[in-house]
């Protein structure tokens, strides 16, 4: 069971009965909280649209959540699309041409815009306007420059440096959300509970936060499938010894590894030599870019992989968590819920 990546539907609808309203009520991040609340306070005071916006890190951190709360701040509207879903500038056009002034449009995944795309949101972020060609290809073709309402846009991305320099120094606003300390998982994990009905005790939520990987999502993620045992054990507050073994039964580990964290340490043992990012996905059946956004970041931060010029290999400390070298630390095993 993977707990990291994209949200699925249910996820989302989830995360959404649990976001924040208010900047007040989000837990974290505290020095970018208080950039934007610099930033739109002035924005608003001077009549003018926020300066667009790059939100940079790992999924499951809030880069989302932010663009709700900057767009209820500002009194507009927020229009939510995606990278991959504006394959060409006319996709992006009539999205831009709805705009009323104000208004913020969020790009998730603003990495994976097509270049030509990209250099079509130059104008309309720079000047307000986008350039439209009249019959493509034909002998009367004709480019007709068309004004936009002055506009906000928030990019949201796990691969900053997929951005073109020329794209990234557009924005007036660069900011990079970091995994939270689990003192902030352990905050969000309780007023989680607080919504949801079902209280959490402090063992309990000291000890999904320590083994959540720093990302919200992922703890909640936890909290709801440890709520669903607690209830179905008649419990009427999610305890410590319930919380391990929701834990154990989802086999996250102490320092909160999951089986594809696993299966890539062993991948690169086995090999025993540096393992590049492509025959790394092979082995373990995953795409390159989710074990470049979402796995790798968790398992350099725990010291389990080192990067080298040569490619990825796996540390002593990694061979000892795995019982393979030295002490061992034993993994969380049993079964998944059936």
């Amino acid at each position: 069971m993977i707990f990291q990546g994209s949200p699925t539907p249910e996820d989302a609808e989830y995360d959404r009965a649990l976001r924040p309203t208010t900047f007040d009520d989000f837990v974290g991040q505290a020095a970018l909280r208080e950039n934007l609340h610099i930033a739109i306070t002035a924005a608003l005071g001077r009549g003018e649209p926020l300066d667009h916006v790059l939100f940079a890190g790992p999924p499951g951190l809030g880069k989302t959540t932010l663009s709700h709360l900057i767009a209820a701040s500002l009194g507009t509207e927020l229009v939510v699309t995606s990278g991959p879903a504006l394959g060409a500038p006319r996709d992006l056009a009539g999205t831009l041409s709805r705009l009323q002034r104000g208004d913020v449009l969020f790009v998730d995944e603003i990495h994976r815009l097509p270049r030509t795309v990209e250099e079509y949101l130059y104008s309309a972020m720079e000047d307000s306007a986008i350039d439209v060609v009249l019959d493509q290809g034909g002998p009367t073709g004709r480019s007709v420059r068309i004004r936009l309402e002055p506009f906000t846009l928030i990019g949201a991305t796990t691969r900053e440096g997929l951005l073109t320099g020329a794209f990234r120094s557009r924005f007036g606003l660069v900011e990079r959300l970091e995994a939270y300390p689990e003192n902030d998982i352990h905050e969000i994990l309780r007023r989680a509970a607080t919504r949801l009905q079902f209280p959490i005790e402090e063992d309990a939520a000291t000890l999904i936060a320590g083994r959540s990987r720093g990302v919200p999502r992922v703890a909640l993620r936890i909290q709801r499938r440890v709520r669903d045992l607690a209830q179905v054990r008649e419990h009427a507050t999610i305890d410590a010894a319930t919380a391990r073994e929701g834990l154990d039964r989802l086999r996250i580990d102490a320092l909160g590894l999951e089986d594809m964290d696993r299966r890539i340490l062993r991948a690169l043992i086995d090999r025993g030599e540096p393992t590049g990012l492509k025959t790394l996905a092979a082995i373990v059946d995953e795409s390159e870019d989710t074990l470049a956004e979402v796995f790798e970041p968790h398992l350099l931060r725990c010291g389990m992989i080192d990067r080298t010029p040569r490619g990825r290999v796996a540390t002593r400390r990694a061979r000892e968590h795995l019982g393979l070298d030295g002490p061992a630390q034993p993994e969380a095993g049993a079964l998944p819920f059936g």
